[in-house]
């Protein structure tokens, strides 16, 4: 880009400061904007260097009228696709066909504002008074606005605007839903109710190893080390929104890990492999060390969502409502802890990336934690039982003193 001084015809001390871009190549024609200034010429000339000095090391926004429905159909095919994984794009592709074009597409993109963003947000809160989609969670507003403010971010980078209006912009806070811990009893009931249908090795290898479904639904037989009961997590698995499959490898190196498995989830992985082998001979294809451990009979994977239904399903038929299939997760977590399991060994097998993720998530085991941490310390150096006795003979007026 150039930018030179024109003087207005039939104005005193009036210049045009014109920024020309060549020819537009969809045209053919030249590009030019203009940008009236009113002074000397000699100030008309410092401004046009000053701003040829912006240009040339990328400071200048480009003036532009671009609607936003085609920056974010851009944004999509030019950013996104080559960016973000097919899972990430999907939902991002959603949202902006089905939420932001049908609202502020129509707007150019440097006349979004803070305003209109807010305004929009409490629409979609407030039963739909845009487009009759409304009565949003606070949390599936706050995923848009996340989408939103990624793609203004690119619009900011690409000099179309100067600054990323959803940065004013307030975000609605959204109420933990909160996590379901089963206990022990209900844990083995609803394994129990589990073992005569077809999910029962998935959810039980779920509830034993605390992995993820996405994990749990990629585990290769070539990840499984019977012999020495050992699980391998490498890669994880996710169905695009067409139908198809896709698996990735796991995120962090910390979800890249090692778990030992229990004696009765190795045997349970036993007897679910010879069950695998008889369903492949009867479709005529023989297993593989690179197969899935959950699959279909033809090698195909087993779909996340149908996994999740029939976990409902099971719940339901227990009288347990509302407890998730990923809540077999903070279960195992939660019982390690309770049974006085380290929490270093409880962050690894989860694969967070600290302990202090661990702890956070798992708060409500530490105050459990703590006295019995406290009634040990007592019982080895004072001689107190956890039941604040003494171990041995106690006189009874030390005793009432106890009780008080």
């Amino acid at each position: 880009m150039r930018v030179h001084v024109e003087k207005r015809k039939r104005c005193n001390n009036s210049w045009n400061i014109v920024l020309d871009y060549g020819y537009d190549p969809n045209t053919g024609m030249r590009d030019r904007k203009c940008r009236a200034f009113r002074g000397t010429k000699k100030e008309a000339d410092v401004q046009a260097t000053e701003l040829q000095h912006r240009a040339n090391t990328g400071g200048l926004v480009l003036p532009t009228k671009m609607p936003t429905a085609a920056f974010l159909d851009r944004w999509l095919s030019d950013c996104c696709q080559i960016t973000v994984n097919s899972s990430t794009y999907d939902g991002y592709s959603r949202i902006v066909q089905n939420r932001l074009i049908p609202t502020i597409g129509a707007t150019p993109l440097p006349s979004l504002t803070p305003e209109r963003i807010q305004r929009l947000y409490a629409d979609w809160l407030d039963h739909g008074r845009v487009d009759g989609k409304g009565g949003l969670s606070a949390a599936t507003v706050q995923r848009y606005h996340q989408c939103l403010h990624t793609a203004l971010d690119t619009a900011v980078e690409w000099k179309l605007v100067g600054v990323n209006v959803a940065d004013a912009v307030k975000v609605p806070r959204s109420k933990s839903t909160g996590m379901k811990i089963l206990d022990e009893d209900d844990l083995r009931r609803l394994l129990q109710a589990a073992k005569d249908t077809d999910y029962y090795s998935v959810f039980h290898f779920a509830a034993f190893t605390g992995m993820r479904r996405s994990e749990i639904l990629a585990v290769r037989w070539c990840d499984v080390d019977l012999e020495t009961r050992k699980v391998y997590v490498n890669q994880s698995l996710h169905q695009l929104r067409g139908g198809e499959f896709e698996i990735r490898k796991v995120k962090t190196a910390y979800s890249k890990r090692c778990i030992e498995l229990p004696l009765s989830t190795a045997l349970v992985l036993r007897q679910h492999r010879e069950i695998a082998e008889a369903a492949c001979s009867t479709v005529g294809r023989t297993m593989k060390d690179d197969d899935l451990v959950f699959s279909r009979a033809d090698g195909q994977p087993v779909p996340p969502d149908a996994v999740t239904k029939r976990w409902i399903k099971l719940v339901r038929a227990e009288g347990l409502f509302g407890v998730r299939f990923h809540d077999l997760r903070h279960t195992h977590a939660t019982l390690l802890l309770k049974w006085g399991v380290h929490p270093k060994i409880v962050q690894e097998r989860l694969g967070h990336s600290s302990i202090r993720t661990t702890l956070d998530i798992y708060s409500h085991v530490v105050p459990g934690l703590q006295q019995a941490a406290a009634d040990i310390f007592d019982r080895r150096l004072s001689g107190y039982g956890g039941d604040g006795l003494l171990v041995g003979a106690i006189s009874e007026l030390e005793h009432k003193w106890l009780l008080n």
